[in-house]
């Protein structure tokens, strides 16, 4: 039997710098919304090029995650942390120093790409660098970092803008990545272990009709959603039958590269084979559909209806992340003793806490409804912590460490998925019920956060039938044991 590795002595040094640059690539995701106007105002161009400022980089990030994966896990995920946290920050830098609209799209759309390269690097050196109840822990660090860079996104935004002025501080929305990756990326090179991964060729390693099949089906889900400010569902409806049909082709693809002894993009037999790793995917992506689509929501509920500034706007949204980032750590170390339980405990929290939300936007009109929702919203944010990092911990736990970055990269373009269907479902909902109601904000809230809640309802059922399995499968995995032993007592 071949002994265990010792552990990395600088594995907990490694991790902080690689979640740091994962924090810069997630928190690119939110903390841009705040600044549009901004941008809008400082280079001029129409409304859907700002838009894309924000959807192009959601659309790229989602396309590459799981090629990313692939490359991690073929060449090295050293490798490929270091070429795409170099390409994020070059990205950066460009972005903010675009002199026009449209090339700004472009400088977001390459940062996006090098965004989905990054991330799942993450989760793959997790996978390689901890084990036992210590994965746990590193998940939980690295749930915070998901959690809290979502939320926390607004607040940052509106800060920069205070410091630096609405004409310019817009641009250092994306310059403050360029020291900061910088100096992440000098200590990358010295923590991160270079013995990963194995001597490869991309032509024999990686499959390029899967990426470019998988590519075409995330494409066409992603792009109707992100154009939704434009009227994209209704325009590009027929995109979504022709994801489907990519969809079967890649899975058809896939099963004959295994076949016939070739690596696959994603072998299908991580969905089929792989326990708990489904059903935590699916939660996953449905929890995002309803976690992520209410910051928008709230940055126009306090902006437009309660005429707080950006920075007061994401001041009243702080206390989720800090509820998010209290129980995420604590979460990663229960998890390995609460298992499935922590996640449905936590769903149950947040639909309490933004039903609590609906509820007294519904009551309590009037411009201190920022302070009236902190309470549940604290609510709400110490429960998203026990749902993303015990989640990610449960959903990977039996993934062979040789495609972890794959199965994190496909984990993650779930949540990309549900991120771009909640924002635009629930900011549709808002706008609709603004149009219907003769712009009455707190009612628009309230269904919105109505909305919210039933995305969590069904991630709280997927969580209560997973649980059930868990169960059953210990209870099998015990009697077997037990009928393997029962001769030899």
């Amino acid at each position: 039997m071949t002994p265990t590795p010792p552990p990395d002595p600088r594995r907990w040094k490694a991790l902080a710098v690689t979640l740091t640059a994962g924090f810069m690539s997630l928190l690119d995701v939110s903390i841009v919304n705040v600044a549009l106007p901004s941008i809008q105002k400082g280079i001029g161009g129409e409304a859907g090029t700002a838009q894309w400022v924000v959807s192009g980089y959601a659309l790229t990030f989602g396309l590459v995650l799981v090629s990313g994966g692939r490359l991690g896990d073929a060449l090295g995920r050293r490798k490929m942390f270091l070429i795409a946290l170099a390409a994020f920050v070059s990205m950066s830098a460009f972005a903010g120093a675009a002199p026009t609209g449209d090339v700004l799209v472009v400088a977001r759309l390459l940062q996006g790409c090098a965004a989905g390269l990054l991330t799942p690097q993450n989760s793959g050196l997790i996978q390689d660098l901890f084990h036992g109840d210590e994965r746990g822990k590193a998940f939980g660090a690295f749930g915070s970092v998901v959690g809290i860079s979502t939320a926390v996104g607004p607040v940052l935004g509106g800060v920069i803008l205070a410091l630096f002025g609405e004409d310019n501080g817009w641009r250092w929305v994306f310059y403050v990545n360029v020291p900061i990756g910088a100096l992440a990326f000098v200590l990358a090179l010295r923590l991160l272990p270079r013995a990963e991964g194995r001597p490869a060729r991309l032509r024999s390693e990686i499959d390029f009709l899967g990426v470019l099949l998988l590519g075409l089906a995330v494409l066409c889900v992603l792009l109707p959603l992100v154009e939704s400010e434009q009227d994209g569902v209704r325009r590009l409806w027929w995109l979504f039958p022709v994801a489907v049909a990519f969809g079967l082709g890649f899975v058809r693809w896939e099963r004959h590269v295994v076949r016939h002894d070739r690596p696959p993009l994603m072998d299908i037999r991580l969905f089929t084979e792989t326990p708990g790793y489904s059903p935590g995917a699916a939660i996953g992506a449905v929890y995002f559909c309803g976690f992520t689509g209410i910051w928008l929501v709230f940055a126009m509920f306090f902006q437009l209806g309660l005429g707080y500034t950006p920075l007061e706007s994401g001041l009243a949204v702080t206390p989720f992340a800090v509820g998010s980032a209290v129980s995420s750590a604590a979460a990663g170390r229960l998890v390995g003793r609460w298992g499935r339980r922590l996640t449905v405990t936590g769903l149950s929290l947040v639909a309490a806490g933004l039903g609590a939300v609906a509820l007294l936007a519904w009551l309590a009109h009037g411009p201190h409804l920022g302070v009236v929702v902190a309470l549940p919203l604290l609510v709400g944010g110490i429960g998203g912590g026990m749902v993303i990092s015990p989640n990610t911990t449960l959903t990977l736990e039996c993934v062979p460490t040789s495609t972890a970055g794959v199965a994190g990269g496909a984990l993650q373009t779930g949540q990309r998925i549900g991120t771009a269907i909640g924002t635009a479902v629930l900011a549709s909902v808002f706008r609709a019920m603004l149009s219907g109601s003769g712009n009455d904000f707190p009612s628009a809230l309230s269904v919105s956060m109505v909305c919210a809640v039933g995305f969590i309802l069904v991630a709280l059922t997927l969580g209560i039938a997973e649980l059930r399995a868990r169960r059953a499968r210990a209870t099998s995995d015990q009697l077997l044991n037990a009928t393997t032993a029962a001769p030899y007592e």
